[in-house]
């Protein structure tokens, strides 16, 4: 349920983004960039209370979400999409990637027996 949530807060975010945009050639969507923000930092909590560390969440959230919203302005407004942005994102991904595996706890247990030697 956690990722969906993260999920939900991503999507959020994005729309929201996006609307920011759109919004100023149609000032209705100011109403879906108030209500997309917000939305996504009601997910963004629920992901907090379950446990998931703000570092990862955080990361992961606004990684994707600059992704998205890079890929998807190109399309929905076509702005410029170039091979050095598509690096920078990849890079983006990649230090997320890191934070989020970095975060596991390491096992200690490794290699004891199960009659706890």
């Amino acid at each position: 349920m956690t990722w969906l949530y993260l999920g939900g807060a991503i999507l959020c975010e994005v729309a929201a983004t996006l609307s920011l945009k759109g919004s100023a050639t149609v000032p209705v969507l100011y109403i879906v960039v108030v209500a997309g923000y917000l939305a996504s930092f009601v997910f963004l909590t629920a992901v907090l209370k379950r446990g998931m560390g703000v570092g990862v969440a955080y990361g992961i959230w606004a990684a994707t979400g600059v992704a998205l919203v890079a890929c998807l302005s190109a399309l929905l407004f076509g702005e410029a999409f170039t091979m050095a942005m598509a690096i920078g994102l990849a890079c983006i991904i990649a230090g997320v990637l890191m934070v989020e595996t970095g975060s596991r706890p390491v096992r200690t247990d490794v290699g004891a027996s199960a009659a706890g030697d």
